[in-house]
């Protein structure tokens, strides 16, 4: 008992504020989903009392709160266009690997003119061209855009990284994290994402991947260079876009790896803050919808597959398919759904909503299955609470978040293109009546709950850390400092090939000489004979 009080005041020494700080945060994302992670993050700090201003291309649900300031600076239709129809296109013919491979680069040429409009947008330049504020740090949303680290070199601020996702080697690079393919599984959008293994053709496959990773990560500094240029190229003040990638203070990262995997190195700038965005307490649900889940005595399905794919992407013969199988579920059905495409019927189990509080509905106690595409946020939340998943991956991460849930037997995945009204009912029974699925998920829970601190807590105390410490550039690593050779050892490695042909010809050389020695001996010996 005494422990426990000694630790929360502890915690509590810790995280309370000596000072208001002013932070800005930068999330040019399109995803209302990834910016959910970010301003959790940015509530977290302004609950602490630091004042928070938030420029974002895409409107949060978010509460007033007197600490923060929001600024929206929305991407064109334009350029929304070419993501919406990679989205579109992934939900109706499933690609090969060069087809992959072309379409994942197309939604990258996307997003890039995404992030480059968000850094010239009249909104976002008034901020570092004409500050009127004094800002202490920067929280950049990571997708993308390293670029933009030209706005914290511009404000002469230190810099935090927030990434939504699961670690991806060249977002590892930003701070040096080890990402050895020898036994850390590679996250890839292009191939197959594969659980912890050490055998022959798994470390082949990895290593396969990661060396795909590391020549996009190459790719991308020569692009990140270019836009760096472009953007803040007239100020002839400006740090280059190396320096300004040095100045990174922290990455935050939604992850657990105590409880999520893979075991890897990491370096003490790479913070852990996975499921920052579940509530530790839920809030109350809607009335109406409080009401429905609540009177749900067998229990009830949530589905929804998020922000960024629209029902009017779906073919509607499929759209029927999974309306019939949910209509004759004895269990209630709540259904996240877009208002523009017309209900397919009107069921009396299933609660159709167009915005549904995924995290509370997830804690609430009736929910016995989530129907999911394997959004980094909704499996994290799932796996929380305990709730068993079917999941129904279409593009970037989803089909790894999904594989990797499968894996760890939280539930089992489903090609959404191929799904037919037998296998999703077969599928749904399986992961209802198999109590291993939720068992699993709830050990997991138990894992992912337990830490010294919160994700909250861990974004509180480390943020405040670096302002403390003018950046904490002391916590660098010395890789992020090294070219591509010198990280590698590509260097010495070549000066060790050169020593060994070298060694080689001379020992050749030598050879031939005592070989000819000796035939010239022998043809002088005979000659005498």
């Amino acid at each position: 008992m005494v422990n426990k009080l000694l630790l929360s005041l502890s915690v509590f020494v810790f995280l309370s504020p000596v000072w208001g700080a002013n932070i800005l945060g930068l999330f040019s994302t399109f995803s209302p989903s990834h910016l959910l992670v970010h301003m959790s993050i940015m509530k977290s700090l302004a609950d602490q009392g630091h004042n928070v201003t938030i420029v974002t291309n895409c409107k949060p649900k978010l509460a007033p709160h007197d600490n923060i300031t929001l600024i929206l600076a929305p991407a064109s239709e334009e350029r929304m266009r070419g993501v919406n129809e990679f989205v579109e296109n992934s939900m109706k013919r499933k690609s090969h690997f060069i087809q992959a491979i072309f379409n994942t680069l197309t939604l990258i040429y996307s997003i890039l003119g995404i992030q480059y409009d968000f850094v010239l947008h009249s909104q976002v330049k008034d901020i570092y061209e004409n500050p009127h504020v004094n800002y202490d740090l920067l929280v950049l949303g990571y997708l993308f855009n390293d670029f933009q680290l030209g706005i914290a070199a511009k404000l002469q601020v230190p810099a935090i990284l927030s990434w939504v996702g699961l670690p991806l080697a060249f977002v590892d690079d930003t701070v040096g994290n080890v990402y050895d393919p020898s036994y850390v599984p590679i996250v890839s959008f292009v191939t197959e994402t594969t659980t912890q293994s050490t055998g022959l053709w798994w470390r082949m496959h990895n290593l396969f991947s990661w060396t795909m990773l590391k020549i996009f990560s190459i790719g991308n500094d020569f692009v990140m260079t270019f836009l760096y240029k472009h953007a803040f190229g007239n100020d002839s003040s400006m740090i280059s876009y190396d320096e300004a990638k040095e100045k990174v203070s922290l990455l935050f990262y939604n992850y657990h790896s105590q409880s999520e995997g893979p075991v890897r190195p990491t370096v003490p700038q790479s913070i852990e803050i996975g499921g920052i965005q579940i509530k530790e307490q839920p809030d109350s649900l809607p009335q109406e919808l409080a009401y429905f889940l609540d009177n749900a005595t067998d229990g009830a399905i949530f589905f929804s597959l998020g922000t960024n794919i629209k029902l009017t992407f779906f073919e509607p013969q499929l759209l029927e398919t999974i309306y019939q199988v949910l209509s004759h579920q004895h269990l209630r059905v709540i259904w996240k759904w877009d208002d523009q495409v017309p209900k397919p019927g009107n069921a009396s189990n299933i609660y159709f909503h167009n915005w549904l509080p995924q995290d509370d509905i997830l804690a609430h106690p009736n929910t016995k299955l989530f129907i999911t595409h394997a959004g980094k946020g909704g499996v994290a939340e799932a796996q929380y609470h305990g709730v068993p998943m079917l999941a129904l991956p279409v593009f970037a991460d989803q089909p790894g978040n999904a594989q990797l849930m499968m894996a760890s037997g939280f539930g089992i995945s489903m090609d959404l293109l191929t799904l037919n009204k037998e296998s999703l009912e077969k599928g749904i029974q399986e992961v209802l009546n198999n109590p291993v699925y939720r068992n699993n998920v709830r050990k997991f829970s138990d894992l992912y709950r337990d830490r010294p601190l919160t994700a909250r807590q861990s974004v509180i105390y480390w943020t405040e850390y670096v302002m403390r410490h003018k950046g904490a550039y002391h916590l660098r690593s010395p890789i992020v400092k090294l070219s591509f050779m010198a990280r590698y050892n590509l260097d010495v490695y070549a000066i060790l090939l050169l020593i060994f042909v070298c060694s080689m010809i001379i020992f050749v050389f030598l050879l031939r000489f005592i070989v000819n020695t000796i035939l010239l001996k022998t043809q002088f010996k005979t000659k005498i004979n």
